[in-house]
Order: structure tokens, then C-alpha cells, then sequence
């Protein structure tokens, strides 16, 4: 980046785009202070640079608001997001990827609020504007379907989120080839909904193959690989735990259980007839 300002001076877009550029390493380091220091900058010159109503300046807006909606500053994060999709709309159209990703990045936010009624048809239109402007065989059509099924899932939707979460996985597999991240992640994502439902004998298997395959490809300390590995982990202890009290219960039961049933019937019909004598006690006093 001082190259760049040097030979260039520091009002020129290229200096924006070091800018840009250094903040999303810091993002993804964790450093958001110093990256949102240089999104910042890099907003400020590019407004100044290429005036207001240009691309870069609605790129500049997305991930600024993508860095705060990572910190859980949602406020600050809707404005940014509304106003990157406004400019957006007014110098591509409407119909253009680039709308459709916003629309995404909008859904989500609101989805991480728990504002399901807002989320719900913006995903819809990023899925149908991607499926128009892409085909269907697409990994962005791929991610929306997946997009859209957390939705559901969020909302107890479980038939619904299964239908797409598979078509996503599909579609994953079929574009990507199976040793993709991607696919990782669309079995894990598949893994924890069958989980929800207590469908545990179809979770456990996901779940390992997503680990296999994500330590393959992204190797052991990956982000996605370590967040996996939680998952399973999670998973393996409450069903551990599920067994264990099932088979207290059983222990519990089984006498009741091995008891003939008509000295079972006799047994309640004494019980029955001990509480209403004692009952009668009770009265009289």
C-alpha cells in the first residue's frame, strides 16, 4: 500500500483499493478496529474520487457493513447494507448478480435479528434473480438454496429447510466435485437439521463425513474444520447422554414391564382402592 501512495499520491482509486483490501486481512485476522479504520478511508476516498453514486462506492458500503454486522452492530450494519442495495438497483438494474447478493447479505441480517417476515422474501428474490440470471446449475444458486433453508430452519420449518438443503447439497457435489468445502459445509449444515428433529442415526454419518472431508481439504486448524469438529462433539456427548438416561429408564421399567398384566391390573385396582379408603379417613376426621 505505500508503494501505491507513493507513486501514485494518496488521492487515486488504486489507493482505495490497497485500502479496501489491507481491511478485509484485518477482518478475517480479527483486527476490527484497524479494519474498519482503512473501510472507513477507503469510503471517504472513493466518495471523494468517483463521487457518490458509483460501484466501488456501493462495494466500500457492503463491506463496512459486513464487518459491523460480524461484530453484532446491527444498527449500524442496516443502513449501510439499504444504501449499497439502492445504489446497487439505480446504476446496474435490477436484474444483475450483484443486486442479488446484496439482497442476500440484507436477508441475513435481518435473519440474524430474527426478523424472519423481512428476511424471507429477499432470500426468495436473490434465489430467483441468481436461478434467471445464472441458470440453475450454479454455486451461487446453490448457496441461496442453503440460504434460504437456514431460514426455514430457524423457523422449525424442517420439511421445507430438508427439501432445499438437499438440492443445495446436490448441486454442491454435481458443480464442485465432492472434495469441496463447500460440500463440507452443506453436510454439516444438513447434519444439524436432522439433529433438531432427533433424526440422530442420519446426523452422526454427515457429520463425519463433513469432518473427514473438511480436515482433507482445509486441514485440521481450519475455521470451518474446528467448527465442525464442535458440532460432532456437541452431537456424540448429548446422544452419550441420551443412552445413558434411556437406559435408566429401561432399568426403572423393566420390573413394571416383566409383571403380568392381569397382576398389574390387580396392583391398580388395590392402589385405587387404598387411595379411596384413605381418602374416607381423611373425611371423618
Amino acid at each position: 500500500m505505500e508503494l501505491t501512495k507513493n507513486l501514485l499520491g494518496y488521492d487515486h482509486p488504486n489507493v482505495a483499493t490497497s485500502l479496501n483490501n489491507l481491511a478485509l486481512i484485518y477482518q478475517s485476522q480479527g483486527r476490527y478496529g484497524e479494519a474498519e479504520t482503512l473501510y472507513m478511508q477507503a469510503l471517504e476516498l472513493r466518495k471523494k474520487l468517483l463521487v457518490s453514486d458509483h460501484n466501488y462506492v456501493a462495494n466500500s458500503l457492503n463491506n463496512l457493513a459486513l464487518l459491523y454486522e460480524s461484530q453484532g452492530r446491527y444498527p449500524e450494519a442496516e443502513p449501510l447494507y439499504l444504501q449499497a442495495l439502492d445504489l446497487k438497483k439505480k446504476l446496474l438494474g435490477y436484474d444483475h448478480t450483484d443486486v442479488a447478493t446484496s439482497l442476500n447479505n440484507l436477508a441475513l441480517l435481518y435473519e440474524s435479528q430474527g426478523r424472519y417476515a423481512e428476511a424471507e422474501p429477499l432470500l426468495e428474490q436473490a434465489l430467483e434473480l441468481r436461478k434467471k440470471l445464472l441458470g440453475y446449475d450454479h454455486p451461487d444458486v446453490a448457496t441461496s438454496l442453503n440460504n434460504l433453508a437456514g431460514l426455514y430452519e430457524s423457523q422449525g420449518r424442517y420439511p421445507e429447510a430438508e427439501t432445499l438443503y438437499l438440492q443445495a447439497l446436490d448441486l454442491m457435489k454435481k458443480l464442485l466435485g465432492y472434495d469441496h468445502p463447500k460440500v463440507a459445509s452443506s453436510l454439516n449444515n444438513l447434519a444439524l437439521l436432522y439433529k433438531y428433529q432427533g433424526r440422530y442415526a442420519e446426523a452422526e454419518p454427515l457429520y463425519l463425513q463433513a469432518l473427514d472431508l473438511s480436515v482433507r481439504v482445509l486441514g485440521e486448524d481450519h475455521p470451518q474444520t474446528v467448527t465442525i469438529k464442535k458440532n460432532l462433539a456437541y452431537f456424540q456427548s448429548k446422544i452419550k447422554a441420551s443412552n445413558y438416561w434411556q437406559v435408566k429408564l429401561n432399568k426403572i421399567l423393566s420390573p413394571v414391564i416383566s409383571i403380568p398384566l392381569a397382576l398389574l391390573w390387580r396392583l391398580l385396582l388395590l392402589s385405587w382402592r387404598l387411595v379411596k379408603e384413605l381418602r374416607a379417613l381423611v373425611r371423618r376426621r
